[in-house]
């Protein structure tokens, strides 16, 4: 018989734009139909969610379990990276790269619900996570950070109000192609020194970002290692010849991509903001360091 968990449910009602909110309840019963004991957390913002939640984390608490996109995901690697309190994800949100790329059923709630209930009888799993230093603050990343072209995307998307779902991304990375330029890069890789003219960079611990544009296919989220990312300058028609080809992950033979893997990268660019899931971290530099087995997960 499994034993009865005391768990913490942080829920994005707004994920997906909110065209999803009924997966949150429906995870909150599911856990308590189980025998689980189950503290339901919702709140009108981002950061009020985030402050309820670090709250609610007792020391009695066994797991803390998100609700919602990779910015949740995000929200839990922040407060639990470096900690023994596992996590786990039931993925509801636009883009579900983290889910996508731990195995987690992305399309499929019933099956999202089966496979965290199925995980939290068995022993958490240790993967790795991606700390960055930004100014005079520090943060976490599971999945991957951007500092480029995808970055400035994100950017633009934010702005967006419609469309919504995945075309808005689309729509905005159009948008901005129309006027980008590559941007000068000054890295520290490992500790040597490089520059490069580049369209992006990426520093992946897990396979993808955008909702399934298989970027680092080769990515392992707990090898020790995080997967640098570069594209070299493109032509507008050249970028968007390649652009069908990250969804398949064939792109990686091309000559302007570069995937190398190393512990530790320091990127900084004149005017440039960086994101990592998908949450602005802040303008360049940034320190990003591989920290091995620093998140447990439910998964």
């Amino acid at each position: 018989m499994p034993s009865r968990l005391r768990l913490v449910v942080a829920i994005n009602a707004a994920a997906a734009f909110g065209r999803r909110n009924d997966v949150g309840p429906r995870v909150s019963l599911a856990l308590i139909a189980a025998g689980h004991e189950v503290t339901s957390l919702t709140a009108p913002s981002f950061e009020a969610l985030r402050r309820d939640v670090q709250a609610a984390l007792l020391p009695t608490v066994d797991a803390l379990v998100v609700v919602g996109g990779d910015g949740m995901v995000n929200l839990g690697a922040n407060l639990l990276a470096g900690t023994e309190l596992p996590l786990a994800i039931v993925p509801c949100g636009t883009g579900n790269d983290i889910a996508r790329g731990l195995g987690i059923p992305v399309d499929d709630t019933d099956a999202a619900i089966r496979h965290l209930l199925d995980a939290l009888d068995r022993p958490p799993r240790a993967i790795d996570a991606a700390r960055v230093r930004c100014g005079d603050t520090t943060s976490w990343f599971a999945g991957v950070l951007s500092a480029g072209f995808d970055a400035v995307v994100n950017e633009r998307a934010n702005r967006m109000r419609r469309p919504r779902g995945k075309s808005r991304y689309t729509l905005a990375m159009l948008l901005v192609l129309a006027t980008f330029r590559p941007i000068s890069y000054r890295l520290t890789v490992d500790g040597r020194p490089r520059r490069v003219q580049a369209m992006l960079i990426s520093v992946a611990n897990n396979v993808s970002i955008g909702g399934g544009m298989r970027i680092t296919p080769g990515a392992v989220i707990d090898d020790g290692l995080l997967d640098l990312f570069i594209v070299t300058p493109l032509s507008r028609v050249g970028f968007l010849r390649v652009f069908p080809k990250v969804f398949s992950g064939t792109h990686t033979t091309l000559p302007q991509v570069e995937i190398t893997r190393c512990r530790s990268i320091r990127i900084d660019a004149d005017r440039v903001v960086a994101y990592a899931d998908g949450e602005r971290i802040g303008a360049l530099p940034v320190q990003i360091d591989v920290v091995p087995g620093a998140l447990r997960l439910h998964a």
